[in-house]
Order: structure tokens, then C-alpha cells, then sequence
């Protein structure tokens, strides 16, 4: 099968254009490689995808609806995989116009392209973000989702409407998976696992957010990439939801689009998720104890049961194996950028 994967330079769509490419499938990447943070690290991330044949990378912006056109026209891709986008909740309240230009006019030229190239399947990444001011936990799909709390959220959110629209007008099947805090091996510097390890490496003191009462519903990698590649099987049909108990679809009565959870399913406090670094590293962490952030909230959980319904996978690795692997791959990582220099 021959898949076209926007963001293939980033955390997530590495580790899935990896799979894929194990797979047997045919993987086309399209990236950015913008310096929102460490290029070098997202550089690396091509490298060790570019030492199999069976992956090709185009190099341009969303925003660059020509080159895009080329990349897609290169794949004729079955399945399209939409995971580019200008990340980070606290990053949209300083530039706001990334986020518009990426994910609104970016996500608007590839969906006019997949128009064009008619996928069996369009999936598009979407985040647990969109749930902002909903206190209702844990987060179903089929809850309203229409208080964000951070311009990146509302971006997200207008992605799903935008695709929702796109699937009705011209029959894409098309599904958002909604991510929760994804964490593990060749993970973002930005985010707060990054950032905790470093920081306790070098004897440098932590910030925790929330004064340490927040709790997030952690997901590894893996998991996450298994479940987006038994999602791409999950095809929507309009008049064909999914009938489990104590499951409510969100498929679309209109079109053939639905939004799907992919979650841990087991939220860990934030004060948890540190322990485990401090064990994983053998070191204490000094920390400094902060108000919450703009664009934050206080939890996040997911509600699983669509998810399973949909593919029969539960996410199987805890917090505590996980955050292991990242700072085993750290450690390596960062060893041997030394030796290289």
C-alpha cells in the first residue's frame, strides 16, 4: 500500500512512517523541517528513515501548495496521513500567525489535494486540546468539544470541521484521531518529558506547572502508532456505526467521518509522571513549584471505548517502562552527537 505522511520529520510521524515502512508499505513524507525547535534532531529522524528503500522525503511547507501537489502526485497515495502542523499549546499565545498559516491554510491545501487524489482513507491528526473547557472526564468523543482554551486548540478544532466538511462534499472517508500527551524515544524537546530530563541531567532545576496538581493522560509512542495503523483499516461508512455496548459513534450521520480518542486510558498525576523520571534517572529533581500557564488545563483523561471498538487494541505500556525507554534513548542519543562532535 503506498501512504502519504505529512510531518515525517517530527516525533510522531517518524515513529509511524518507521512502521509503515516495516510493514511493507511504500511511505512518501513530506516535511517542513522548520526550526520551531532542534532541526538537526528532525534531520536525524529522516536520516534513519532514508536508510530504507521503501521511503521517499519531500522537503516543503504546507503553505506550499505546489509542492505539495508533487509530493502527492509522486505517491498516488491509498491512504493519506495528515500529521503536520505547527504544535504547542503555549507557543500559540506568542505566534499566533504560525498556527494559522500551518494548520489552517496548510491543512486546507492538502485537503484540497486529497480531493483530488480521492485516498481510501484521509486521517488527520487532532489533539485532546479540542476539549478544552469540558470538565466532563473522561473525554468522549461524542461530547461537545467547542471551548478551547488556546489558539492551537481552536486550530485543531477548525481542522475537524474543515475535514468534516471536505468528507461530506466529496466523499472522503476520513477520520481525526484525537492525541493525549504523547511521550517516548526521539520525542520533542518542547514538551515537558524533554525538557525534565535534560534539565535533571545537568543539574538544572525543573519547572512544574500547576504547582504539580495537573494529571495528563500519557501516551507512548508505540501504542499511539498501533493504533493509528489499525485505524487506517477503520474506514468510516455513512449508515455503518459502530455498535458496541456502552459505545456512542461519533460517525457522522452525513458523512463518512468520525473522531476517535487515543489515549493512555490511565492519567497519571504530574508529581507521578516525575517520579518516574527521578527513578528512571537514579537523580532527584530540583523543583520549581509555578501557577498553571495560559492555554493549559488542570486534566486530561480519554475515554477509550471507541477506540477499542474500532481496532481491539488497548494501550499496553505504562508510565513507568516508558519514561525508562525515553531516557535510555537519550542518554544514547546524546552520547553519540558527543562523539560526533
Amino acid at each position: 500500500m503506498k501512504v502519504f505522511v505529512t510531518g515525517t520529520a517530527g516525533f510522531i510521524g517518524f515513529h509511524l512512517a518507521k512502521r509503515l515502512v516495516a510493514d511493507g508499505h511504500l511511505v512518501v513524507g513530506y516535511d517542513g523541517l522548520t526550526p520551531y525547535y532542534d532541526v538537526t534532531l528532525k534531520k536525524r529522524r529522516h536520516e534513519v528513515l532514508s536508510e530504507n528503500s521503501g521511503f521517499r522525503a519531500y522537503i516543503g511547507m504546507l503553505e506550499d501548495k505546489d509542492a505539495l501537489r508533487r509530493a502527492v502526485e509522486d505517491c498516488q497515495p491509498d491512504v493519506i496521513v495528515h500529521l503536520a502542523a505547527q504544535a504547542g499549546v503555549r507557543y500559540s499565545i506568542e505566534h499566533p500567525e504560525t498556527y494559522v498559516s500551518s494548520n489552517l491554510v496548510g491543512t486546507f491545501n492538502l485537503l484540497e489535494l486529497a480531493r483530488e487524489a480521492k485516498p481510501k482513507h484521509l486521517l488527520v491528526a487532532s489533539t485532546s486540546s479540542v476539549y478544552g473547557g469540558n470538565e466532563q472526564m473522561p473525554f468522549k468523543e461524542a461530547e461537545r468539544s467547542d471551548f478551547p482554551v488556546s489558539l492551537y486548540a481552536a486550530t485543531k478544532k477548525a481542522n475537524e470541521a474543515m475535514s468534516h466538511s471536505y468528507a461530506h462534499l466529496w466523499g472522503i472517508p476520513t477520520t481525526c484521531f484525537r492525541f493525549f500527551t504523547v511521550y517516548g524515544p526521539w520525542g520533542r524537546p518542547d514538551m515537558a518529558l524533554f525538557k525534565f530530563v535534560s534539565a535533571i541531567e545537568e543539574g538544572r532545576s525543573i519547572d512544574v506547572y500547576g504547582e504539580g496538581r495537573m494529571t495528563r493522560d500519557f501516551t507512548y509512542i508505540d501504542d499511539l502508532v498501533e493504533g493509528i495503523s489499525r485505524l487506517m483499516d477503520a474506514v468510516p461508512v455513512i449508515g455503518q456505526p459502530v455498535e458496541a455496548e456502552g459505545v456512542t459513534d461519533s460517525l457522522s450521520p452525513v458523512a463518512p467521518w468520525r473522531a476517535v480518542n487515543i489515549g493512555g486510558g490511565s492519567p497519571v498525576g504530574l508529581m507521578e509522571f516525575i517520579e518516574a523520571v527521578e527513578a528512571a534517572l537514579g537523580k532527584r529533581a530540583q523543583k520549581r513549584m509555578l501557577p498553571m500557564q495560559q492555554g493549559d488545563v488542570v486534566a486530561t483523561a480519554s475515554d477509550g471505548g471507541l477506540f477499542h471498538a474500532l481496532t481491539g487494541f488497548v494501550p499496553q505500556v505504562g508510565v513507568k517502562d516508558g519514561v525508562s525507554a525515553f531516557v535510555e534513548w537519550y542518554r544514547s542519543y546524546h552520547a553519540t552527537a558527543n562523539l560526533a562532535e
